[in-house]
Order: C-alpha cells, then sequence, then structure tokens
C-alpha cells in the first residue's frame, strides 16, 4: 500500500466552494466503481460509527441516489443526489440536498463535481463542492471535514478489499 497519497482539502468561502483532491492506490475502473455503485458506497461513504444505507440509487443523467447516514443509535440523516452529467470513467456531477425521510428537501443544496484520472496505477480524484448558501457552507464545514477525510480512509480500506477479489 501507498502511503505517500496525496490529500488535500481547501475551502474557498468567498467562491462557497470546497476543493477535495485525493489520490487512491487502485486503478481508475475500481474507484470508479467505489463511487458509483450502491453497493460499494454503502461500505464506505459514512464516517465511523455511522453507517450509509442507500434506499434506491439510479446512477444516469437525471437518475437520483436517496441515502442515510445512520448512528449507531438509529438516528438517520437522509440526502438525495440527483445526477446531472455523467462522462464514464473520467466526470459526474450531481446535486445534493439534505431532505427527512420523505425525501423532502432544505432550502439550499450543494453542486458536486468528481474528475477521475490514473497515471501509473494511482488513481486522483478531484471533488468540487459549490454550495448555493455561504450560510449552509460554513453550518456543515466543522463536522465535514473530519467526515469526509474519514470516508475517504474507509475507501482505502474497501479498495484493497476489492483489488485482493
Amino acid at each position: 500500500m501507498n502511503n505517500n497519497l496525496l490529500f488535500d482539502f481547501t475551502v474557498d468561502k468567498a467562491a462557497k466552494t470546497v476543493y477535495i483532491t485525493r489520490e487512491f492506490d487502485a486503478e481508475l475502473s475500481l474507484v470508479w466503481d467505489a463511487f458509483t455503485k450502491k453497493e460499494i458506497l454503502d461500505q464506505w461513504v459514512a464516517p465511523k460509527p455511522f453507517t450509509a444505507k442507500t434506499k434506491y440509487m439510479d446512477f444516469k443523467v437525471g437518475g437520483k441516489r436517496f441515502y442515510a447516514m445512520v448512528s449507531p443509535e438509529g438516528m438517520e440523516r437522509w440526502a438525495l443526489q440527483t445526477y446531472t452529467s455523467i462522462s464514464p470513467k473520467t466526470n459526474f456531477k450531481m446535486f445534493n440536498v439534505f431532505t427527512d425521510k420523505d425525501e423532502n428537501p432544505d432550502p439550499n443544496g450543494s453542486d458536486w463535481d468528481y474528475t477521475f484520472s490514473e497515471e501509473n496505477g494511482i488513481t486522483k480524484v478531484k471533488i468540487t463542492i459549490y454550495n448555493e448558501s455561504l450560510e449552509r457552507m460554513e453550518g456543515i464545514m466543522e463536522g465535514f471535514k473530519a467526515g469526509m477525510t474519514m470516508s475517504l480512509v474507509n475507501l482505502d480500506a474497501v479498495l484493497v478489499t476489492l483489488s485482493a477479489k
């Protein structure tokens, strides 16, 4: 396992945007699958001790993923993601909004843009997250960075397991 992988997390409040760049010691096709298949997403996307459960996912332009992060006590935090653009294995975009369990959305969400590239067996994922509201962005930032960091560590472990198959 390569321990010299890039991880950059930058917040630009003026642009209401978060920039994340992360490298993974895995082939691009496997990393792409980890971001686009619900069976794999549910294994890593929630920071421990939370778990993720996808109620449904239809990965196509206009398709949606409705999922929850579930606390050990059973508290659920739901989100709805709508896929707005997909270029297989290089890029996809989605709109993400928190909801209640009945899919009623919060007033503001965020646009996520994922770009994938591979060089010498290392896959780089660049994620740009534009928030409609600065207040929303500031409201989630403290926990978001820690949660995202833990989730990406979870993904490292999942990729090792999947690579061994």
